[in-house]
């Protein structure tokens, strides 16, 4: 631990580089600083409380306990200690951390993931996180992405200020060098931990920052404002392609939210796999790490009609069929078994919400209405005085894509079908004045 004084930060002397980002978020109903216990963290919650001096902003401090090292209790009693003199609440967070790709790099990434999750959770009602990374963490950034081969999205860098769940992460020292925020809590005389977890040259941001950038600053002084500038370019270019991704997409996309095969074919390379990423980034998901994209796009544009090309990728796929793409949502599997609707309760199955509901001058029996996943030899009569006809082969008229067919819900009342997905429901169930008194309300659970 580095010790220092316990002065409270009106006491201090504040540099307008470390105030003057944070001033610009005096207006927040709620702030929630991410405290570490490590030097910058520490710096970011004197600065913080100084500058909502007078306000009525809520801060708190959460500190997230990975119980990975063995300074982890002390760095948690730490923290508890200095925000119990500062008089700013602490919510304190313990995660279990599982490791995936391997000793170091699994831990860094489940590390973030467990914090980024507590964040969410935090951020559930609202409200902006702030965190400390500074301008050397910017660089490392760049040049991290740089080496693992990231396109202008990867090193456009750490965003300044960005949604996290339903509320915004802020990082306001972001254009400060990381000497600074030393120079000022050693000069001001604050206490802050190191973790012994950032001298491991194992993990490829601390061999970057203790192998690589010393070097690089040694020979070119300015090197963080010139990666900066490069970062900066690269936000903007990446901007632009997400606003032509964009205007490609509106121009492309059909009812469902497919794209136009003939459309996607008719684009440059460049432009295919532009759409691709965007695509799969503005669904929510993360978009794949590859260095086949060509091989990829030839592969969904080209394979023959009797192929079933696709682009997995965690969570999703982007699919071919007949003259379109799709982006499936993996996230929910298909559901087996036999549910049974209740009243007002809505139901949850592989994806979909089905609600029965009670109208007007109902019955009072309750119509043993059962979902279920297709089985096989079901058919189907879609009009009433119409004939009934094999279910799969409607789906086919229908043009139901084969990876939907087995996550549709299937409605049936005594035996006979009276709801496919939402695709088709039976006329006794639907609309303002149901004929049978009862109203089935089928909705996906990502629209």
């Amino acid at each position: 631990m580095t010790q220092g004084g316990k002065r409270r930060p009106d006491d201090l002397s504040w540099p307008e580089a470390l105030t003057e980002p944070v001033q610009a978020l005096r207006a927040e109903p709620s702030l929630l600083v991410a405290l570490s216990g490590g030097l910058d963290s520490i710096v970011l919650l004197h600065t913080v409380l100084h500058c909502l001096s007078g306000t009525q902003v809520r801060l708190r401090a959460v500190h997230i306990n990975h119980q990975l090292q063995a300074n982890a209790g002390d760095t948690e009693a730490f923290c508890r200690q200095l925000c119990q003199q500062l008089g700013v609440e602490l919510v304190v967070e313990r995660v279990a951390v599982s490791a995936t790709d391997g000793p170091a790099a699994g831990l860094e990434a489940g590390a973030r993931a467990a914090r980024y999750e507590v964040f969410e959770r935090l951020l559930a009602s609202g409200g902006t996180l702030l965190m400390a990374h500074h301008q050397d963490d910017q660089a490392e950034t760049v040049l991290f992405r740089l080496v693992r081969g990231s396109g202008f999205g990867g090193l456009a860098g750490i965003p300044a200020r960005r949604r996290l769940g339903k509320g915004w992460l802020v990082r306001p020292f972001l254009a400060v060098p990381r000497c600074e925020l030393k120079q000022w809590a050693e000069t001001s005389g604050l206490a802050w931990v190191d973790d012994p977890s950032n001298q491991d040259q194992r993990f490829d941001r601390n061999f970057l920052r203790h192998a690589v950038m010393p070097l690089l600053k040694g020979r070119w002084p300015n090197l963080l404002v010139r990666i900066g500038r490069t970062s900066e370019g690269c936000r903007e270019g990446a901007e632009l392609a997400q606003t032509l991704a964009q205007l490609r997409f509106d121009q492309l996309s059909g009812d469902a939210g497919e794209l136009s095969l003939d459309g996607f074919k008719s684009l440059s390379l460049a432009e295919q796999k532009n759409l691709l990423r965007w695509w799969i980034a503005q669904s929510g998901f993360a978009v794949p790490e590859r260095g086949d994209w060509a091989q990829v796009v030839s592969e969904l544009v080209n394979a023959g009609a009797d192929r079933e090309p696709e682009l997995a990728g965690a969570g999703f796929a982007i699919r071919r069929f007949q003259s379109a793409l799709y982006l499936v949502d993996e996230r929910t599997p298909p559901r087996g078994g036999i549910s049974t609707l209740v009243p007002e309760q809505p139901l949850r199955w592989g994806g979909y919400r089905i609600t029965l509901v009670r109208c007007a001058g109902a019955d009072t029996q309750i119509p043993r209405i059962q979902v279920g996943a297709r089985q096989g030899g079901e058919r189907l009569r879609a009009h009433p005085e119409g004939v009934s006809k094999p279910l799969k082969k409607w789906l086919q008229e229908k043009a139901v894509p084969p990876w939907e067919r087995a996550r549709l819900p299937l409605m049936s009342l005594d035996g006979e079908l009276i709801g496919v997905g939402l695709i088709w429901l039976s006329p006794r169930f639907q609309g303002a004045l149901p004929e049978s008194g009862w109203r089935i309300l089928v909705e996906r659970e990502f629209d």
